[in-house]
């Protein structure tokens, strides 16, 4: 897949799942919760303990059909090792010039992050395939749509604090697609080892954001 290809996969899926675990056993467990419920893409944060080795596992898996993500890519040191580890795309919390470089050259998208319009515009103009605007709960919609309103042209991913709630008012507001985090696993179900139930609560997202 080009990052072209990748960009418009995510998009078609609406909603991204953000895990930020605690372990990487509990992450694994999340993602074939996901799969169940129909789930094409996941993004991992760095921030899980293991997090490069897991995307590794997951990516080399024969016959999965999961794009598997590295978010909270900080530098441009851990966008090379993710990208080496089969991550299809990259997710940044803030502007790190260079990732989409990275990303590219190894055929995978680049998601970086931008809060305010400057923010947002230095990672487009550094070649971001989407922004994801972070964190999304601190303008809400509102935010949302006054940057869509200057730069229309420019794919939005509200992350942070997005929730069943209320992540169609940030469709309303111009955004192309959504990043959900944990909300997106039944944690009890996953504590619990109820694949069925813990599926279910993330199929609604996808459910929902069905245009």
């Amino acid at each position: 897949m080009t990052p072209g290809e990748i960009r418009e996969r995510l998009i078609a899926q609406r909603v991204v799942p953000v895990l930020r675990l605690a372990s990487a056993e509990r992450t694994e467990r999340a993602v074939e919760c996901l799969l169940s419920a129909g789930f094409s893409t996941v993004e991992i944060t760095l921030t899980v303990p293991g997090a490069v080795e897991l995307i590794e596992r997951i990516a080399r898996r024969a016959g999965t059909p999961l794009l598997v993500g590295a978010g909270t890519v900080r530098d441009l040191d851990a966008a090379r090792r993710c990208v080496d580890a089969g991550a299809r795309f990259l997710v940044s919390p803030c502007p790190v010039p260079g990732m989409a470089a990275v990303a590219h050259a190894a055929g995978c998208a680049a998601l970086a992050g931008g809060f305010t319009p400057g923010e947002v515009f230095a990672a487009h103009r550094d070649g971001a395939d989407i922004v994801k605007v972070f964190p999304a709960s601190t303008g809400g919609p509102a935010h949302v749509r006054a940057i869509h309103s200057v730069f229309p042209d420019i794919a939005l991913c509200p992350t942070g604090g997005v929730t069943l709630q209320n992540f169609e008012a940030y469709f309303a507001a111009g955004a192309v697609l959504v990043g959900v985090g944990n909300d997106i696993i039944d944690q009890a179900a996953l504590d619990a080892g109820d694949v069925g139930r813990a599926s279910a609560h993330a199929r609604r997202f996808l459910e929902h954001a069905t245009p």
